[in-house]
Protein backbone atom coordinates (compact mmCIF):
# COMPACT_ATOMS: atom_id res chain seq x y z
CA UNK A 1 0.00 0.00 0.00
CA UNK A 2 1.24 3.39 -1.17
CA UNK A 3 2.06 5.37 2.16
CA UNK A 4 -0.44 8.26 0.51
CA UNK A 5 -3.18 6.54 1.45
CA UNK A 6 -4.37 4.13 3.96
CA UNK A 7 -4.20 6.62 6.68
CA UNK A 8 -7.61 8.17 9.13
CA UNK A 9 -5.87 10.72 10.94
CA UNK A 10 -3.23 12.22 8.40
CA UNK A 11 -2.99 12.60 4.86
CA UNK A 12 0.97 12.82 3.09
CA UNK A 13 1.79 14.71 0.20
CA UNK A 14 5.15 14.83 -1.67
CA UNK A 15 6.72 17.43 -3.98
CA UNK A 16 9.62 16.32 -5.31
CA UNK A 17 12.50 15.48 -2.59
CA UNK A 18 9.93 16.91 0.45
CA UNK A 19 7.41 15.19 1.95
CA UNK A 20 4.23 16.96 3.63
CA UNK A 21 2.79 14.95 6.98
CA UNK A 22 -0.68 17.06 7.92
CA UNK A 23 -2.71 16.30 11.01
CA UNK A 24 -6.33 15.74 9.42
CA UNK A 25 -9.08 16.13 12.01
CA UNK A 26 -9.87 19.88 12.16
CA UNK A 27 -13.10 19.26 13.13
CA UNK A 28 -11.07 18.38 17.00
CA UNK A 29 -8.65 20.76 16.28
CA UNK A 30 -6.31 17.94 15.37
CA UNK A 31 -6.45 16.66 18.61
CA UNK A 32 -4.72 13.37 18.42
CA UNK A 33 -5.60 9.79 19.78
CA UNK A 34 -4.35 6.30 19.82
CA UNK A 35 -4.81 5.88 15.79
CA UNK A 36 -3.45 9.43 15.29
CA UNK A 37 -0.11 7.90 17.35
CA UNK A 38 0.39 4.73 15.81
CA UNK A 39 0.02 6.61 11.79
CA UNK A 40 1.99 9.50 12.79
CA UNK A 41 4.71 7.17 14.40
CA UNK A 42 4.14 4.91 11.15
CA UNK A 43 4.37 7.89 8.74
CA UNK A 44 7.73 9.38 9.87
CA UNK A 45 9.17 5.95 10.20
CA UNK A 46 8.67 4.82 6.33
CA UNK A 47 9.49 8.52 5.67
CA UNK A 48 12.81 8.69 7.16
CA UNK A 49 13.47 5.31 5.47
CA UNK A 50 13.66 6.98 1.95
CA UNK A 51 16.60 7.94 0.41
CA UNK A 52 15.15 9.73 -2.20
CA UNK A 53 13.71 12.25 0.66
CA UNK A 54 15.53 15.52 1.73
CA UNK A 55 13.26 16.64 4.21
CA UNK A 56 9.47 16.57 5.73
CA UNK A 57 6.69 19.12 6.81
CA UNK A 58 4.31 18.45 9.62
CA UNK A 59 1.43 20.68 9.26
CA UNK A 60 -2.31 20.88 9.99
CA UNK A 61 -5.41 21.10 8.33
CA UNK A 62 -7.85 23.86 9.82
CA UNK A 63 -7.33 26.84 12.28
CA UNK A 64 -5.44 24.97 14.99
CA UNK A 65 -2.29 23.07 14.71
CA UNK A 66 -2.93 20.52 17.75
CA UNK A 67 -4.67 20.98 20.85
CA UNK A 68 -3.47 18.09 22.67
CA UNK A 69 -5.08 14.85 23.23
CA UNK A 70 -8.64 14.21 22.25
CA UNK A 71 -11.38 14.27 24.60
CA UNK A 72 -12.54 10.94 24.10
CA UNK A 73 -9.24 8.99 24.19
CA UNK A 74 -9.11 11.05 27.38
CA UNK A 75 -12.08 9.91 28.54
CA UNK A 76 -11.21 5.89 27.27
CA UNK A 77 -7.96 6.49 29.46
CA UNK A 78 -9.88 7.57 32.61
CA UNK A 79 -10.85 3.52 32.88
CA UNK A 80 -7.56 2.22 32.17
CA UNK A 81 -5.69 0.92 34.81
CA UNK A 82 -1.94 1.82 35.79
CA UNK A 83 -0.21 -0.74 33.45
CA UNK A 84 -2.60 0.16 30.41
CA UNK A 85 -2.23 4.16 30.88
CA UNK A 86 1.62 3.42 31.43
CA UNK A 87 1.70 1.40 27.79
CA UNK A 88 -0.32 4.17 26.39
CA UNK A 89 1.95 6.91 27.61
CA UNK A 90 4.71 4.37 26.03
CA UNK A 91 3.06 4.35 22.46
CA UNK A 92 3.35 8.67 22.50
CA UNK A 93 6.55 8.37 23.66
CA UNK A 94 7.85 6.30 20.66
CA UNK A 95 5.60 8.61 18.56
CA UNK A 96 8.00 11.54 19.79
CA UNK A 97 10.94 9.56 19.56
CA UNK A 98 10.40 8.11 15.89
CA UNK A 99 10.53 12.42 14.78
CA UNK A 100 13.06 13.07 16.97
CA UNK A 101 15.22 10.57 15.51
CA UNK A 102 14.02 10.61 11.80
CA UNK A 103 17.00 10.71 9.77
CA UNK A 104 15.69 13.76 7.62
CA UNK A 105 14.97 17.48 9.07
CA UNK A 106 11.34 17.58 10.03
CA UNK A 107 9.95 21.18 9.68
CA UNK A 108 6.76 21.95 12.01
CA UNK A 109 4.83 24.36 10.05
CA UNK A 110 2.42 26.06 13.01
CA UNK A 111 -0.45 27.78 11.11
CA UNK A 112 -2.24 27.99 14.66
CA UNK A 113 -3.00 27.31 17.92
CA UNK A 114 -0.66 24.53 20.31
CA UNK A 115 -1.53 22.91 22.96
CA UNK A 116 -0.54 20.45 25.79
CA UNK A 117 0.74 17.47 23.39
CA UNK A 118 0.95 19.38 20.35
CA UNK A 119 3.96 21.10 21.93
CA UNK A 120 5.54 17.78 22.58
CA UNK A 121 4.80 17.06 18.88
CA UNK A 122 6.62 20.51 17.68
CA UNK A 123 9.38 20.22 19.84
CA UNK A 124 10.26 16.88 18.32
CA UNK A 125 11.02 18.85 15.09
CA UNK A 126 14.34 20.49 14.20
CA UNK A 127 12.88 23.96 12.71
CA UNK A 128 9.48 25.37 14.12
CA UNK A 129 8.04 28.11 11.56
CA UNK A 130 4.91 29.84 13.42
CA UNK A 131 2.09 32.06 12.63
CA UNK A 132 2.19 35.37 14.49
CA UNK A 133 -1.07 34.87 15.74
CA UNK A 134 -0.99 31.25 17.36
CA UNK A 135 -0.98 30.58 20.82
CA UNK A 136 1.10 28.00 22.75
CA UNK A 137 -0.52 26.28 26.23
CA UNK A 138 1.20 23.63 28.42
CA UNK A 139 -2.13 22.55 29.80
CA UNK A 140 -1.67 19.80 31.63
CA UNK A 141 -1.54 20.94 35.79
CA UNK A 142 -5.05 22.49 34.88
CA UNK A 143 -6.35 18.95 34.59
CA UNK A 144 -4.21 17.46 37.73
CA UNK A 145 -1.51 16.33 35.07
CA UNK A 146 2.16 16.72 34.35
CA UNK A 147 3.45 16.90 30.69
CA UNK A 148 5.97 14.36 31.38
CA UNK A 149 6.17 12.41 28.19
CA UNK A 150 6.47 15.43 26.17
CA UNK A 151 8.81 16.63 28.50
CA UNK A 152 12.16 15.54 27.04
CA UNK A 153 11.59 17.65 23.59
CA UNK A 154 9.59 20.35 25.69
CA UNK A 155 12.74 21.28 27.87
CA UNK A 156 15.67 20.81 25.08
CA UNK A 157 13.37 23.52 23.02
CA UNK A 158 12.64 26.31 25.67
CA UNK A 159 15.36 24.98 28.62
CA UNK A 160 14.78 24.86 32.25
CA UNK A 161 13.79 28.10 33.03
CA UNK A 162 10.74 28.71 31.08
CA UNK A 163 9.65 25.38 31.51
CA UNK A 164 9.54 25.90 35.32
CA UNK A 165 7.61 28.92 34.82
CA UNK A 166 4.78 27.05 31.69
CA UNK A 167 4.91 23.76 33.12
CA UNK A 168 3.88 24.79 36.92
CA UNK A 169 1.14 27.60 35.56
CA UNK A 170 -0.33 26.34 32.72
CA UNK A 171 -0.52 30.12 31.30
CA UNK A 172 -1.32 30.34 27.50
CA UNK A 173 1.46 32.57 25.56
CA UNK A 174 1.96 33.89 22.40
CA UNK A 175 3.74 33.02 19.25
CA UNK A 176 6.54 36.46 20.03
CA UNK A 177 6.88 34.65 23.64
CA UNK A 178 7.07 31.50 22.15
CA UNK A 179 10.33 33.25 19.76
CA UNK A 180 11.80 34.61 23.13
CA UNK A 181 12.32 31.77 24.78
CA UNK A 182 13.61 29.58 21.95
CA UNK A 183 10.45 27.10 20.95
CA UNK A 184 10.01 28.75 17.81
CA UNK A 185 12.53 29.66 15.41
CA UNK A 186 11.03 31.79 12.96
CA UNK A 187 7.28 33.58 13.56
CA UNK A 188 5.84 35.34 10.50
CA UNK A 189 2.18 36.64 9.36
CA UNK A 190 -0.44 33.97 7.91
CA UNK A 191 0.06 35.01 4.64
CA UNK A 192 4.36 34.89 4.63
CA UNK A 193 3.92 30.88 6.21
CA UNK A 194 3.80 28.72 3.21
CA UNK A 195 7.20 31.06 1.52
CA UNK A 196 9.26 31.11 4.84
CA UNK A 197 8.97 27.26 5.16
CA UNK A 198 9.43 26.88 1.42
CA UNK A 199 12.70 28.95 2.63
CA UNK A 200 13.63 26.96 5.01
CA UNK A 201 12.83 23.40 2.76
CA UNK A 202 14.96 24.94 0.25
CA UNK A 203 17.98 25.36 1.74
CA UNK A 204 17.95 22.20 3.50
CA UNK A 205 17.18 19.66 0.16
CA UNK A 206 20.42 22.54 -1.33
CA UNK A 207 22.62 20.61 1.10
CA UNK A 208 24.34 17.46 1.01
CA UNK A 209 22.00 14.86 2.03
CA UNK A 210 24.71 12.75 4.20
CA UNK A 211 26.15 16.14 5.85
CA UNK A 212 22.77 17.06 6.96
CA UNK A 213 21.82 13.82 8.42
CA UNK A 214 24.86 13.54 10.31
CA UNK A 215 24.69 17.01 11.58
CA UNK A 216 21.24 16.57 13.08
CA UNK A 217 23.15 13.42 14.87
CA UNK A 218 26.37 15.44 15.71
CA UNK A 219 23.80 18.13 17.54
CA UNK A 220 21.97 15.07 19.66
CA UNK A 221 25.27 13.59 20.38
CA UNK A 222 26.77 16.36 21.73
CA UNK A 223 24.57 18.56 23.81
CA UNK A 224 25.29 18.59 27.20
CA UNK A 225 28.63 16.66 27.29
CA UNK A 226 32.09 17.70 28.81
CA UNK A 227 34.31 19.18 26.49
CA UNK A 228 37.50 16.80 27.30
CA UNK A 229 39.38 14.70 25.81
CA UNK A 230 36.84 12.03 24.65
CA UNK A 231 34.87 14.67 22.91
CA UNK A 232 37.57 15.84 21.04
CA UNK A 233 38.47 12.52 19.99
CA UNK A 234 34.96 11.46 19.08
CA UNK A 235 34.44 15.15 17.08
CA UNK A 236 37.80 14.36 15.17
CA UNK A 237 36.52 10.97 14.33
CA UNK A 238 33.37 12.69 12.99
CA UNK A 239 34.81 15.15 11.07
CA UNK A 240 37.68 12.74 9.60
CA UNK A 241 34.93 10.60 8.57
CA UNK A 242 32.62 12.45 6.41
CA UNK A 243 35.37 14.41 4.83
CA UNK A 244 36.80 10.65 3.61
CA UNK A 245 33.12 9.75 2.81
CA UNK A 246 31.69 10.57 -1.17
CA UNK A 247 29.43 13.38 -0.62
CA UNK A 248 32.16 15.12 1.28
CA UNK A 249 34.91 14.41 -0.92
CA UNK A 250 32.31 15.66 -3.92
CA UNK A 251 31.36 18.69 -1.56
CA UNK A 252 35.20 20.37 -1.24
CA UNK A 253 35.87 19.47 -5.02
CA UNK A 254 32.68 21.21 -6.32
CA UNK A 255 33.39 24.36 -4.28
CA UNK A 256 37.02 24.09 -5.52
CA UNK A 257 36.16 23.35 -8.98
CA UNK A 258 33.36 26.77 -8.65
CA UNK A 259 30.47 23.57 -10.09
CA UNK A 260 27.21 22.62 -8.33
CA UNK A 261 27.73 19.74 -6.33
CA UNK A 262 26.20 15.94 -7.67
CA UNK A 263 23.14 16.00 -5.05
CA UNK A 264 22.25 19.32 -6.92
CA UNK A 265 22.17 17.89 -10.52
Amino acid sequence: MSLEIGFTTLTISREGKVATVTLNRPDVRNAFNETTIAEITQAFGELGAEADLRAIVLAANGPAFCAGADLNWMKKMAGYTHAENHADALQLAEMLRTIYLCPKPVVAKVQGDCYAGGMGLVSACDIIVAVDQANFCLSEVKLGLIPATISPYVIKAIGENASRRYFLTAERFGAQEALRIGFAHEVVAADALDAKVAEIVKALVNNSPNAVQQAKVLVRDVVGQTVNDALLADTAERIAHIRASEQGREGVASFLEKRKPSWLS
